[in-house]
């Protein structure tokens, strides 16, 4: 008598379908992930009242989901196989410890949120294998070691959260749908590589990592917010980078190495809203064409911390609807223009108020101008300390908070321009 080859992978189902009943609703290959999961955790970390300790699988996961035996942590809908399929896995923040070393054959998930848990190792390369997945957080964890590069080839992929993690190396090619990448607080420690793939990326946030290097020549057209702050970034910014980005909303670099001239593409981006520079190297701000700068859109900008020479951009007093400008602790000379006082005190129609004017810590030379005699402290945050200004009493609480600089350092300061 011949004997019997049955696939092991039809005895699997098969023992699957008695567990969970001859008539289970849920395709037993998505309960069976559901089972890796748990049985990967920790014991000790799954405790009482959290959604994986109310996971019971000698009932039908899918069937049961918000009964008692399954209370939350995943969802399930119908496909056209009949079987209810999971197409959410969204963890409560339980602290769960763990890691995700197995197969993930989970083809209807679209949403994977494991994020404020305490899983570690590294994120798994079958993560590739849910191809219909749109949203993937893996937010404040431990995973460690690269960027998996087939998370790149997920063609519906358009959220990735692996932002505060001690994830390391480069960040991998593809990602076309991707619309939102946030890697913050890692330790990437790579030079930026090209961003022409990401042709849909709108939301790109790098900070506290060790990105070294300069930015690419070329971003894509699509980004309504940068943040690179906190990290190696040296070199030059280019106008041609940012002029065709017309989305564009939010600019944050601060706390880099950048050097060279702040460009005045960002002071004629009419959607350019926030651009914060503090804490580089950069010497000099380009103005942009007389007039351009009536159709900014920026409401806040912050070049604090740098080497800005010369005389304070006076053309930023006419930004419309400007209403946040800190150029403190700079090596600005001359006076301070009266067009910002205006701005701060009484501005025109239409005109946003300065209601944070910050120009401390640098060389402003002359008298306070006029009109901000009259300001009440409540009424705006101005702070004018460490300058060279001749008459700053601390009667005026602009100038209260600290000294104006020795007539000395000013002299020498002075001297040293005009050679």
């Amino acid at each position: 008598m011949g004997s019997l080859c049955v696939p092991l992978s039809t005895i699997f189902s098969i023992c699957c379908l008695v567990l969970l009943g001859a008539e289970s609703k849920t395709h037993w290959e998505d309960a069976e992930v559901l089972k890796e999961l748990k049985r990967g955790l920790e014991p000790a970390s799954v405790i009482p009242g959290s959604c994986i300790s109310s996971w019971d699988f000698t009932v039908d996961p899918c069937d049961n989901l918000f009964g008692q035996k399954f209370t939350c942590g995943f969802r399930c809908d119908l496909v056209v196989s009949g079987l209810s399929r999971v197409t959410e896995l969204a963890l409560d923040q339980a602290g769960y410890v763990g890691s995700l070393t197995f197969t993930w054959n989970l083809p209807f998930l679209q949403t994977l949120d494991l994020s404020k848990n305490q899983f570690s190792a590294q994120i798994p390369d079958s993560f590739s294998n849910l191809t219909r997945l749109r949203r993937l957080s893996l937010s404040s964890n431990s995973f460690s070691g690269e960027i998996p590069p087939s998370l790149g080839t997920l063609p519906t992929l358009q959220e990735l959260y692996l932002d505060n993690n001690n994830l390391t190396g480069a960040i991998p090619q593809g990602f076309h749908n991707l619309k939102r990448l946030e890697l913050q607080s890692n330790k990437l420690s790579t030079y930026l590589s090209n961003l022409d793939s990401f042709t849909n990326l709108k939301y790109l946030d790098l900070s506290d990592n060790s990105i070294a290097g300069v930015l690419p020549a070329s971003l894509p057209v699509s980004l309504v917010q940068i943040s690179i702050r906190n990290n190696n970034l040296s070199g030059v910014l280019s106008s041609e980078s940012f002029g065709n980005l017309t989305r564009l909303q939010v600019v944050d670099f601060s706390s880099n190495r950048i050097s060279g001239s702040i460009p005045s593409v960002f002071f004629e981006l009419p959607s350019l809203q926030q651009l914060t520079l503090s804490f580089n190297e950069f010497t000099k701000v380009e103005a942009p064409y007389k007039g351009v700068e009536s159709r900014s859109g920026l409401i806040a900008v912050d070049l604090s911390n740098n080497k800005l020479e010369g005389f304070l951009p006076s053309f930023m007093a006419m930004v419309p609807k400007l209403s946040s400008l800190s150029l403190e602790n700079n090596q600005f000379t001359g006076r301070i223009a009266t067009q910002f006082a205006v701005k701060t005190v009484s501005p025109q129609t239409g005109v946003s108020q300065l209601g944070r004017l910050l120009l401390g810590g640098n060389y402003l030379v002359g008298g306070i101008p006029r009109p901000l005699l009259t300001l009440k402290r409540d009424s705006a945050n101005v702070s004018l300390v460490d300058n060279c200004l001749y008459r700053c009493p601390h009667s005026f609480f602009f100038c209260q908070g600290g000294q104006q600089k020795p007539l000395t350092q000013c002299n020498d300061r002075f001297v040293s321009t005009s050679e």
